[in-house]
């Protein structure tokens, strides 16, 4: 289980869940893209809630690692979806070669 700090507030997740949210935050921000995503998880009061987060190139994320024997909310169907998620960003950022070829280094530099 993961404390995950989001503006301000800090939210007990599921670890395959938070790595799967970095995962995608990462890959939003790479792109200059936005996004949200409804992730479950423990608030601060100790009940379950769906958290949505706005996921943006100035979105600062923080995980910890929690110690605490409650289990975290986690939805196999929101995992998946965030898995999907990244595969479509990931296809989407890879690097495509140069028009005019790889930029060199200039002569007077050398």
């Amino acid at each position: 289980m993961k404390h995950v700090t989001y503006a301000e507030k800090s939210l007990l997740m599921d670890d395959t869940l938070v790595a799967l949210l970095m995962e995608y935050a990462r890959l939003v921000a790479s792109a200059g893209e936005g996004d949200t995503v409804d992730l479950p998880a423990v608030g601060s009061d100790g009940h379950e809630v769906v958290a949505t987060f706005l996921l943006t190139p100035a979105t600062v994320l923080m995980a910890e690692s929690a110690d605490s024997a409650m289990r975290p909310p986690t939805d196999v169907g929101v995992e998946a979806d965030l898995r999907k998620r990244i595969r479509r960003l990931s296809a989407t950022n890879l690097a495509l070669p140069e028009e005019d070829g790889p930029i060199g280094i200039d002569d007077e530099l050398s």
